[in-house]
């Protein structure tokens, strides 16, 4: 089993596939970094030899990844609220943050819409008068 940065790659997966399985590095890097090492891409990660898996290693830790590129991530969203900024205010509220609409869509971000049925503002209502 291929154990790089912590995460197990899928075995019966392709090399430049797999990779992306460590966070921070994406389809685009996987193929790059194969390329760099000269390895057949289209080779399965169960069927890598162990210096190939050694060299796996070592080009990926040149990249930012998994914890550091995670904190980095949250450091840059904590000083944007720190500023004040929109974007960190967009990020503290809990809305969109890239200009999205909000009146109709953002169900994501904004989580799922509660209605308030007639039978409950029946009794909301009683309970305020009585």
């Amino acid at each position: 089993m291929a154990r790089i940065a912590g995460v197990d790659l899928p075995r019966n997966k392709r090399v430049d596939i797999a990779l992306t399985a460590i966070y921070g590095i994406g389809r685009y890097t996987a193929v790059q970094i194969v390329t760099d090492l000269d390895l057949d891409p289209g080779k399965k990660v169960d069927s890598l030899a162990e210096n190939e898996i050694g060299q796996l290693r070592d080009k990926v830790q040149e990249y930012k990844i998994e914890g550091d590129l995670r904190r980095d991530i949250d450091q840059n969203i904590k000083r944007l609220m720190d500023i004040n900024s929109y974007r960190g205010l967009r990020h503290r509220r809990q809305l969109p943050v890239r200009g999205q609409r909000t009146n109709t869509n953002a169900r994501t971000r904004k989580g799922k819409a509660r209605t308030i049925s007639v039978g409950r503002k029946a009794k909301e209502a009683a309970r305020k008068s009585g």
